[in-house]
């Protein structure tokens, strides 16, 4: 039988909750939690969500925090990354951004929209739910992921290899302005090493400046840029080289070795064989025999736990006309009588493993805007926070009731 749901009492509650979630939220953004050290933040998290009611929290052994909600068939998540990244030059704050401000309409402090704003949201969604009695047929597992910074998806590769759990799908809170986010462009790490031979500064024709050698990589690189594959929704595919490193015996000296880093977004249809292989196929590249390769990630969780993975971010793209994303437009209907955006996101998030390895289908819905990524003064809106746990609230049982009866 159908659960009647009542939309308006879902956002009255979400509403009456706006000052808990504040205050949560606050709280989240006052713990420094960088990438791996994370641990205080996810105490928080367990301490919130116990405290509201949830019937089931568990921390995991990378560290991640997993909330249950209900015990039914249909298991769904939604998902935060609870990591951030560090502050930048502090003088470009206008706040301390730990203790942060608040108003009447914004929160500033690192993390309230990238994306700790999500996870309150997310807790107080679970708090509706056990309000309204709007359990059903389905669990609900709220995460709250480390390492998403350092190393996108990698929680989930966990979550889904080692904890055992695959969600029929999953809502990823990152920042989306309350519109429907239903795919990203992917992105690898790429180094590139030339070598040469290192002879004393006074007489360089004595040895072979590996410096030099990467100068026309750099200048082809930049070409290929130009060339890269476009998709009609992701769009295209880029590069940019982010990092040069160099070896030597002493600044007298010829460089005996050059790397540089490449931030490589892969867009639809593009892949990490082809990406490695264009890069491959530079006259610059095969005329010294650079040597070209992904970069792998093993830095350990704050538990001491290392799982380690090669740095490649698969694209994804959910179908407009899938019954996630229709759960979703159906509920904002609903609970806002009006037509939402359906768009994608510009950066990457856990969506690359949920998805992009695992196809999982993912969605995206959350509180805070893009441009609040990384940016000093970072901010998020209250009454975004206010419409999200109204969103996740209701997005279980119209799915379970709606779309899910024949699963």
């Amino acid at each position: 039988m159908s659960k009647e749901i009542s939309f308006n009492k879902i956002l009255e509650a979400a509403k009456k909750y706006e000052p808990e979630i504040s205050k949560f939220l606050r709280d989240m953004i006052r713990i420094p939690s960088e990438s791996c050290q994370e641990k205080e933040v996810i105490l928080r998290i367990k301490e919130e969500m116990e405290k509201v009611g949830f019937d089931k929290v568990e921390i995991d052994p990378m560290g991640n925090v997993l909330g249950y909600i209900g015990h039914g068939k249909h298991i769904i998540a939604m998902d935060a990354h609870i990591d951030t990244v560090g502050v930048g030059e502090r003088a470009n704050w206008e706040y301390d951004p730990y203790e942060g401000y608040e108003d009447d309409e914004i929160i500033i402090g690192r993390g309230a929209s990238d994306q700790e704003g999500g996870m309150a949201s997310m807790v107080y969604a679970g708090k509706i739910i056990k309000d309204l009695g709007l359990e059903d047929d389905y669990t609900l597992i709220i995460t709250g992921t480390v390492q998403e910074e350092d190393c996108d998806g990698l929680c989930w590769q966990y979550i889904i290899n080692e904890d055992k759990i695959r969600p029929e799908f999953v809502v990823s809170t990152e920042p989306t302005s309350c519109n429907i986010y239903r795919g990203q462009r992917g992105r690898m790490e790429i180094k590139v090493t030339t070598h040469g031979v290192s002879c004393h500064g006074s007489a360089p024709e004595r040895g072979d400046n590996a410096i030099y050698k990467m100068a026309p990589i750099l200048n082809e690189l930049k070409a290929l840029h130009e060339n890269l594959h476009y998709d009609e929704f992701l769009g295209k595919g880029s590069l940019t080289v982010s990092e040069i490193f160099f070896s030597s015996p002493s600044r007298c000296a010829v460089a005996d070795g050059c790397t540089i880093s490449i931030d490589r977004r892969l867009t639809n249809g593009e892949t990490w064989e082809g990406a490695l292989q264009e890069i491959r196929n530079l006259p610059s590249v095969k005329a010294v025999n650079a040597k070209v390769e992904m970069y792998n990630y093993e830095k350990p969780s704050y538990t001491g736990l290392v799982y380690p993975t090669e740095c490649y971010f698969p694209a994804w793209v959910l179908p407009e006309e899938h019954e996630v994303c229709q759960t979703l437009v159906n509920c904002y209907q609903n609970l806002f009588n009006d037509k939402p955006l359906v768009d994608k996101w510009t950066f990457s998030t856990n969506g690359v493993s949920i998805m992009g390895r695992y196809g999982i289908p993912c969605i995206g819905f959350g509180p805070g805007h893009e441009d609040q990524a990384h940016a000093p003064n970072e901010r998020t809106w209250k009454e975004e926070l206010v419409k999200c746990a109204a969103m996740y609230a209701v997005i279980p049982t119209t799915y379970v009731n709606k779309y899910a009866k024949e699963k």
